[in-house]
């Protein structure tokens, strides 16, 4: 992980395209990148999404179960996109 920016700075840095995306495919690219494979690595990951959203960073625009278990069996993903804030604080952390 040497090297690497904070997980929730970088979190930011995918949200900031513009675009909606799943947390479960924001992820997977996450430990992909932090070399993180694990059940419990994952689920950290989704709790600092979570943090985000909570701080008013990301917003939610929609949610679905995960009936197949592509990502985590019955558990509710959601679609996020960065706010304002969120781009703002992205800013201020990368100056």
């Amino acid at each position: 992980m040497s090297g690497l920016r904070p997980i929730k700075i970088r979190l930011l840095e995918l949200f900031s395209d513009g675009g909606e995306h799943w947390n479960s495919d924001i992820v997977r690219t996450v430990q992909k990148e932090y070399s993180m494979p694990s059940d419990y690595q994952r689920d950290y990951i989704n709790f600092d999404i979570v943090e985000l959203a909570a701080g008013g960073m990301l917003k939610s625009v929609d949610e679905k179960l995960d009936l197949d278990g592509s990502y985590k069996k019955d558990i509710l993903i959601q679609k996020y996109v960065l706010t304002d804030f969120g781009k703002k604080r992205l800013t201020e952390c990368l100056s």
